[in-house]
């Protein structure tokens, strides 16, 4: 009975180190280094975005508080 369970431990640890070192050759392989940049890439736009947004509102707050319309701007 303890051979069984230490078979089992064995196994365990077999399958749980195949998945890791799966897991780590996907990553460092082209298509996991795709993956990485075009998450990177994903963030930064997402994040120009969130700044684009956060510009065009603060815009619209100044106009509002100094009583300017787009319009003046446009002519200019």
């Amino acid at each position: 009975m303890k051979r069984l369970v230490w078979m089992g431990i064995g196994v365990a640890i077999g399958v749980i180190a195949f998945r890791k070192v799966t897991e780590a050759q996907a990553s460092l392989g082209p298509e996991g280094l795709n993956r990485a940049v075009g998450r990177l890439a994903d963030g930064v736009y997402d994040f120009a975005d969130a700044v684009r947004s956060g510009m065009r509102e603060r815009e619209t707050d100044l106009r509002t508080a100094l009583g300017v319309e787009s319009q003046d701007v446009a002519r200019r």
